[in-house]
């Protein structure tokens, strides 16, 4: 098992990150959020998906004014998305006090030598870029991440100052090394939770460090919520929803494995059960090979056998294997907690 690392909760609405919590995944609309039919109807898509948290983004004053009418139509916690500008920030604000994300990206970090000032450096002149990187830094060199680091801290400094503590934090360079490095420094240095931000569904080992995640995709935003589950149920930190298991086909397949497959994962994901299954394309190996699993199928010519823990229970037609199939995750009881 992994272990967390601890660290002070904060609650975001009604969800707690961080301390003793499982880690939460969220994911971010892809509507315009000044359209609140279409924002909220993806949002609805996403809560039905298992999402814990949802974020917008707030671009101007018009969508500020719609995540109050959002907020109002869903039942998950609503992050406001804000870059530069604090009116939109306090317009969203009106709702009460609530958690502040601080986010540092190496894309937008301050000039070298210039944390904390707002005036007398060119953008394109900060030497930001010039920075080795977290495998390119030798000793004694100050890095991409020495900067992240310092930034953070700096950031952090301000909300401290005013006693607010009720903070997240997300690191997030262009490479891998840097950002997971980027973590673990921070994490030494402050008790508050961390907000893993994953491009393309990859993930790393970042030493137990991490208390929410989004993984970020360009395709739809509930792919992104099955790709965050599936990543921490890979690392045994969530257990939330089903696990397939489908075996890969091969000659001896006498059905279409890749759409059985695909249409167990459907079902699956409507009942939202937490339990392991098995789909595999012959009665020859198939029992064997998934015997670990809680409910199984093994599809032959013409009918299938249902299996329980590598034992058969039940062999049916073809034409009745994918009902028989849930009939049996549906009488499955639900794992102890």
């Amino acid at each position: 098992m992994i272990k967390r690392r601890p660290t002070k909760p904060v609650y975001v609405g009604g969800v707690k990150v961080g301390g003793d919590a499982e880690i939460t995944v969220q994911s971010m609309t892809k509507t315009d959020t000044r359209d609140v039919a279409a924002t909220v109807r993806q949002i609805h898509e996403l809560e039905e998906a298992g999402c814990d948290i949802i974020r917008s983004a707030v671009p101007d004053m018009d969508a500020a004014i719609a995540m109050g009418e959002i907020k109002k139509q869903i039942n998950i916690p609503l992050i406001a998305d804000i870059h530069f500008h604090y009116q939109l920030a306090l317009k969203c604000l009106e709702g009460g006090n609530v958690p502040i994300r601080i986010g540092v990206n190496f894309g937008s970090l301050p000039p070298v030598g210039g944390i904390g000032r707002t005036r007398g450096f060119s953008r394109h002149m900060d030497l930001v870029n010039k920075l080795p990187k977290a495998d390119e830094a030798n000793e004694g060199d100050y890095s991409a991440v020495d900067h992240m680091v310092a930034t953070a801290l700096w950031e952090i400094s301000l909300l401290e100052e005013q006693d607010f503590d009720q903070i997240k934090i997300s690191m997030k360079a262009f490479d891998v090394p840097t950002t997971v490095e980027a973590y673990a420094r921070l994490a030494e240095m402050v008790p508050y939770p961390l907000h893993l931000g994953i491009n393309r569904g990859g993930h790393q080992d970042v030493r137990g460090i991490g208390d929410t995640i989004r993984v970020s995709l360009s395709d739809d935003s509930v792919d992104e919520v099955i790709a965050g589950y599936e990543i921490l149920k890979s690392l045994n930190l969530r257990s939330k929803g089903a696990v397939l298991v489908a075996c890969p086909s091969c000659g001896r397949a006498d059905v279409d494995v890749r759409k059985l497959a695909n249409d167990v994962d459907a079902l699956l994901r409507k009942s939202n059960r937490n339990i392991k299954v098995a789909v595999m394309g012959c009665e020859v190996n198939g029992p064997g090979e998934a015997k670990d699993a809680d409910v199984g199928i093994a599809a032959g010519a013409g009918r299938a056998v249902i299996f329980r823990k590598g034992e058969k229970v039940r062999v049916v037609p073809e034409a009745d294997m994918l009902t028989a199939l849930m009939e049996e995750v549906e009488a499955e009881p639900e794992p102890a907690d």
